[in-house]
């Protein structure tokens, strides 16, 4: 299925304001997952995590703790004249969800939205892992890339 990505427009003013860290001993980012009904509701002009949680709209599934899981950051790197960062995977397991899309936030730093990610439909597991994948961590598919 295919995953559509909106960088938050905040999220780059705040990069440019030193308010962002994805050095490996940097800010601690997280995962959270949206329900079905409203994942359209957010995109590149998304602020914070406030902001799902304030609407109801993340998810609430078996296996699921709101605020979603922290994720692990891979050391920034470049390759030719673009910038990126990766996360490892993340597995909710013997769980019970399913979800349209989800969102990375920077939990250190006053919760500050960083993307959100539309899977084009719905993802589920039933008493089983779900899983996310990220893409290759290189210049053409990293999850967060500069160029």
């Amino acid at each position: 299925m295919a995953i559509s990505t909106a960088m938050c427009t905040s999220f780059k003013v705040e990069l440019l304001q030193g308010l962002q860290d994805f050095d490996v001993a940097g800010n601690v980012f997280r995962l959270g997952l949206f329900v079905a009904a409203t994942v359209g509701t957010y995109g590149d002009a998304t602020t914070n995590y406030s902001e799902v949680t304030g609407n109801s709209d993340e998810n609430a599934g078996t296996g699921y703790t709101a605020g979603g899981q922290a994720l692990t950051n891979v050391l920034p790197t470049s390759t030719g004249t673009t910038a990126f960062t990766d996360f490892n995977d993340q597995t909710w397991g013997s769980s019970t969800i399913t979800a349209e899309g989800a969102f990375i936030y920077n939990s250190t730093n006053g919760n500050r939205m960083v993307s959100v990610h539309d899977f084009g439909g719905a993802k589920s597991s039933s008493a089983g892992d779900f899983v996310i994948q990220f893409p290759a961590a290189d210049a053409s598919n990293a999850i967060i890339r500069i160029a």
